[in-house]
């Protein structure tokens, strides 16, 4: 199981009210959402392992340097992530919480939770479920691998199953195309613009017609007598946007093989450093949810004390 850390505590810091404090009054609502929901997964699933993936670039330059527009309505005037104030205190908090925990953490410098994910998906040899709000991910799925996405559609609490099948059924098109679709439709929450012209039904049609995005593409420099899904307008509008299709794949595809060391990831039976973990939750207010979430991992009654 790949947890995509930030899209859940993003998803649980807005899920959970900020009125959740420590006992000193500091917000600890994204901490304990995301304590509550990995021991619900954990109690749900039972994965033999465990990783959340962490951004250590949120907004990569690879990525930039193909497309300026990614990621640019998010950004602060520091130049980093635009992050509620309640939140960003938060995230080193869950980071101490994890290491104490024994949680496996990882995250590459230079790139998303994304590629990590994509690495680590490519890596195994069982089955995997990729949690995550971000729908990035769906290029991810694979029923003959076993590789689908528990997909966080609302809150915290509500997870969509999104295998291969699913993504046909919502989109129309070959399950392993999702990362295509997403650059001919766009994706505004990524700054993505898509092309101009070409909605969701279009891209469908055409990914169904031809394949994948270089089948598209090589149909528009041959077509001379246009004909549906390659109307007169839709040829016009890849033309038009054919800079925009040179650069877009390299933001939309997931990195599958980045330099990452061996990540072992097995469920820790006790706490890692269980002084440290009861400091924290005493600190922090968070013994319910390290309770709830030492229950699901089968840890030992007395592993806070």
């Amino acid at each position: 199981m790949l947890l995509d850390a930030a899209s859940l505590y993003f998803r649980a810091f807005y899920g959970v009210p900020t009125s959740v404090t420590s006992p000193d009054g500091r917000p600890v609502n994204a901490v304990r959402g995301f304590l509550d929901m990995t021991a619900r997964l954990v109690t749900a699933h039972a994965p033999d392992r465990l990783v959340a993936c962490w951004d250590d670039d949120w907004r990569p330059a690879f990525r930039v340097e193909a497309l300026p527009s990614y990621k640019a309505h998010r950004l602060s005037p520091d130049g980093g992530e635009e992050t509620p104030d309640e939140l960003g205190p938060q995230v080193p908090v869950l980071v101490e919480v994890l290491a104490a925990a024994g949680l496996a953490r990882v995250g590459a410098p230079g790139y998303e939770a994304d590629d990590v994910i994509g690495t680590l998906t490519t890596r195994a040899r069982g089955p995997v479920d990729v949690v995550t709000g971000d729908r990035d991910l769906f290029q991810l799925v694979d029923d003959e691998r076993g590789v689908r996405v528990l997909y966080t559609a609302r809150g915290i609490t509500d997870l969509e199953l999104v295998d291969e099948a699913a993504v046909t059924a919502k989109y129309g098109i070959p399950g392993r195309a999702y990362a295509d679709f997403a650059v001919l439709r766009g994706d505004p929450s990524d700054g993505l613009p898509g092309v101009a012209g070409i909605g969701a039904k279009t891209a469908a049609a055409l990914i169904t017609e031809f394949g994948d995005l270089a089948g598209i593409r090589a149909a528009a420099a041959r077509t001379v007598v246009p004909k549906p899904p390659l109307t007169a307008a839709v040829l016009k509008r890849l033309h038009a946007g054919a800079d925009y299709l040179d650069a877009a794949p390299v933001v939309v595809a997931v990195a599958r093989d980045i330099d990452l060391p061996a990540v072992e990831g097995a469920l820790p039976r006790r706490p890692a450093d269980p002084d440290a973990l009861a400091a924290l939750a005493a600190a922090h207010g968070i013994e319910s949810s390290l309770r709830r979430l030492g229950a699901a991992l089968g840890w030992p009654e007395d592993a806070l004390s």
